[in-house]
């Protein structure tokens, strides 16, 4: 048997940590250390270290399933693509096109959203695509597309965030959520730097940080509107960069001064001796960073906050230049691909616009049909699972488990009930494919090769370590089936690199270009930054070193190999484009090259505490789980860890209501109740409940979050809604 060592990447969060997979000759798999990869330098979490349990045909499918009698049995895989087929196909002749939708996964890698979203387009004709990276990182996207033309998760490496002067971190506890990458803020510590942590919970994060601000959740808008405030009062705008490199100043900065310090206290908790502290700390340094992440982002006021928290950084000259800037910390390990490459409502392949009649014309071009053949812009991804049962009668499902990661989650069950048809592709058998006529058993991260693309904007190569147990299939092999089936025998193909070299030319000149990026390219040089275009039909083959421009010199400053504009660096004719770690400093990627000031107020969530529903309740995960868990809730070190949901409240609180730890409590809110024991903890605020979503049943937290939606993002709002909490057994 081969023992070689396979070089690849974790297939959880958007760090993509660098490891090495190694089949055993007794059986199983092994995870060990890859320190060469720049990331995480080979450290990995729990989960990674654990990650090849999945693998085992114990944890995951192993045979297509149908419904029969009511209950799922195997079957061939002839019958069941015959069945998903003809289901598809009926739903069409009776209800159009629309009548069919598809919802994918920002853990889908490169190549397979790419194909999902070719297949919905070009097979199925439909409108009715979206994925579940809509509930993650919509709002900032939307928010950086507005300011700088482009959404890239991180406009920089993480390499350079040890840096810089000082990070705002908002809304993020990468302790729990992306460990590997804490050692980077603790190397900005060690060299002088600040961290300052916004988060209404104390958490392993926050108790890092140099500075901890609590706002009350859902006042995280409040809160950069009231420093922004301070940063005009105190002087300590940078009037020369407003000027030669913004639009939009006048109008955001009257906004900003009608949140006086006072007035934001009042609103966010915050007090005003700390919010001029933050400001003293974010100014002083050469350069500082903002990163936000779902707190702030799951909103729905999430792109004005997003919005706000920008203008911070661009009223103090912090953004387009080195060492400083805004960025999102992207949460699913293909969160950024995911979107870029057609399995979005409203994107085409480059994270073109679907709206867009030349990008129409050059997508329909590289696919070979008529641009007035692809449909427009369908539903966000909750409008389309709100819809199912309704226009929509069959759905294709592929790597995604909304009955527990969906707000008002027991609603989104009941609609994938209420479907005439419901196919699922995925590794395990999750809650969501419990609900589903036909069932597929697919491939997995180490059994497969493809691309993702990691929150840093690096797209990587994952290579296949090890071969699938017998009778799993990958999903472009289900695409290239089911198109087969549904009359297109051609342009599905089942190769991953075949698949990419098309996504190369489909995304060519895009905002997101990786046309001149290659399967070689990407094994020898640990991953290259997009925007990458193709080189000249004429250039010369040349070597691609490591992205040595990313070393400082002594001043923390980039020499001047590092000056790369939004489309890279400056290279000799016909040179091989070499990627762009680093974008946005000679010019935004906007029509005059400047950056937009976003012009926002804050306001009120969508839904406030009353005298029925006093509490606030905000949701997050734990280091052991991932997402829905419906993976690491296979893994028995991960739930030896983290065995279940529980709800964290204030000793104060838990006074009041006579509970003591582990006491089961009912959480209710205006679309259902979840219980779970009580975790008492002065490290979250009195009026605020956290529960983590990993887990479904009684303990499942989005049965209680409200799908109240950002009008420009859709991202619903899962930070925030009302609840009251009670002793188990108390009268409703």
């Amino acid at each position: 048997m081969e023992t070689t060592a396979t070089p690849t990447h974790c297939p959880y969060c958007a760090l993509q940590c660098g490891m090495n997979v190694t089949p055993l000759p007794q059986g199983g798999v092994e995870v060990t250390e890859r320190p060469d990869f720049p990331v995480n330098r080979g450290a990995l979490c729990g989960k990674g270290r654990t990650a090849a349990q999945v693998l085992s045909p114990a944890a995951r499918l192993t045979s297509p399933l149908v419904r029969s009698g009511g209950r799922l049995v195997p079957a061939g895989w002839d019958e069941a693509l015959d069945r998903i087929a003809g289901a598809l196909s009926s739903a069409r002749a009776r209800g159009g096109p629309d009548a069919v939708g598809v919802f994918g996964g920002g853990g889908l890698t490169n190549e397979k959203a790419y194909g999902l979203g070719k297949f919905a387009r070009v097979v199925l004709g439909t409108s009715q695509i979206d994925y579940n990276g809509r509930f993650c990182m919509s709002s900032a996207a939307a928010a950086g597309t507005k300011a700088f033309g482009l959404d890239r998760g991180l406009p920089f490496p993480l390499e350079d965030i040890p840096r810089t002067g000082c990070v705002i971190l908002v809304g993020s506890n990468l302790a729990e959520t992306m460990p590997p990458s804490l050692r980077f803020f603790g190397e900005l510590r060690d060299n002088g730097g600040t961290l300052i942590v916004v988060d209404p919970r104390r958490t392993r994060t926050a108790e890092q940080a140099d500075l901890h601000l609590a706002p009350r959740p859902g006042t995280d808008l409040a809160l950069a509107l009231g420093l922004l405030h301070l940063v005009v009062a105190e002087g300590r705008t940078d009037e020369e960069y407003i000027r030669e490199r913004t639009a939009g100043w006048e109008e955001a900065r009257a906004a900003a001064m009608a949140h006086w310090p006072e007035h934001v206290e009042r609103i966010t908790g915050v007090p005003v001796p700390r919010l001029r502290q933050a400001v003293r700390m974010f100014c002083e340094p050469r350069a500082a960073m903002v990163l936000t992440a779902r707190g702030p982002e799951q909103q729905s006021k999430g792109t004005d906050t997003v919005g706000a928290w920008i203008n911070l950084c661009l009223a103090t000259g912090r953004a387009g230049r080195p060492l400083s800037g805004y960025g999102c910390l992207t949460g699913q390990g293909n969160g950024q691909g995911g979107r870029e490459h057609g399995q979005k409502a409203d994107q085409l392949p480059g994270y073109r616009k679907l709206d867009d009649p030349a990008a129409r014309r050059h997508v329909a071009g590289v696919w070979g049909v008529d641009p007035d053949s692809l449909p427009g812009p369908g539903r966000s991804a909750y409008e389309l699972l709100d819809a199912l049962g309704t226009d929509i009668r069959a759905l294709l499902l592929m790597g995604s488990n909304p009955v527990v990661s969906a707000p008002r989650a027991a609603h989104v069950e009941e609609r994938l009930r209420s479907l005439d048809f419901l196919a699922v592709c995925d590794v395990v058998r999750s809650e969501t494919a419990e609900l589903a006529d036909v069932v597929l058993p697919v491939t997995q991260w180490a059994e497969e090769t493809g691309t993702t693309t990691s929150l840093e904007g690096r797209v990587l190569l994952r290579r296949r370590a090890v071969a699938p147990p017998p009778g799993i299939r990958s999903d472009l092999e289900v695409l290239r089936a089911l198109a087969a089936r549904l009359g297109v025998e051609k342009g599905f193909p089942a190769d991953p690199e075949e698949v990419f070299e098309e996504l190369r030319r489909a995304s060519a000149g895009g905002p997101a270009d990786y046309s001149g990026i290659t399967y070689r390219r990407l094994a020898e040089e640990n991953g290259v930054f997009w925007p990458c275009p193709e080189p000249p039909a004429d250039s010369a083959p040349v070597s691609h070193p490591a992205h040595t421009d990313a070393d400082a010199d002594a001043d923390g400053m980039y020499g001047a190999n590092g000056a790369h504009s939004v489309g890279g660096p400056t290279r000799a004719p016909g040179a091989v484009h070499p990627g762009t770690p680093r974008l946005f400093l000679d010019r935004f990627a906007t029509d005059d090259g400047r950056a937009r000031f976003a012009a926002v107020a804050h306001r009120a969530s969508a839904e406030e505490p009353d005298a029925e529903y006093p509490l606030l309740l905000t949701t997050g995960r734990v280091v052991s789980q991932y997402q829905s868990g419906a993976q690491t809730r296979r893994v028995a070190e991960l739930n030896a860890a983290a065995p279940g949901p529980f709800v964290e409240l204030h000793p104060r609180l838990a006074a009041r209501l006579g509970a003591a730890e582990g006491d089961p409590l009912a959480v209710v809110s205006r679309r259902g109740r979840a219980v779970a024991p009580a975790r008492i903890t002065a490290a979250i605020r009195p009026d605020t409940v956290f529960m983590p979503f990993h887990w479904p049943g009684e303990g499942r937290a989005n049965t209680l979050t409200n799908p109240a939606l950002d009008p420009t993002s859709k991202m619903p709002e899962f930070k925030t809604c009302a609840v009251r909490v009670e002793p188990l057994g108390a009268q409703e």
